[in-house]
């Protein structure tokens, strides 16, 4: 019985597997951008030690999108 389902929902199991390697992936990528960013404002040198203090708050409190913010407004400039 339990043959026959699996073998039934075989297409939704792969799609499922491949689903959750994707997010796995994402997840990663977002995990070492955020790491990337809080580096790059850690080194930045044009901000000054209370801006730099705020953007790290930021970046460790709103994590990926935080690091996305920090992305578009300082490090694209």
């Amino acid at each position: 019985m339990f043959a026959m389902m699996l073998q039934d929902n075989a297409g939704f199991a792969v799609f499922m597997i491949l689903l959750m390697l994707l997010l796995f992936a994402v997840g990663i990528a977002l995990l070492v951008f955020w790491v990337m960013m809080i580096v790059d404002c850690a080194k930045r040198k044009n901000l000054s030690d209370n801006e730099r203090v705020v953007w790290i708050l930021v970046l460790v409190f709103l994590q990926a999108l935080g690091a996305l913010i920090y992305y578009f407004a300082v490090k694209k400039k």
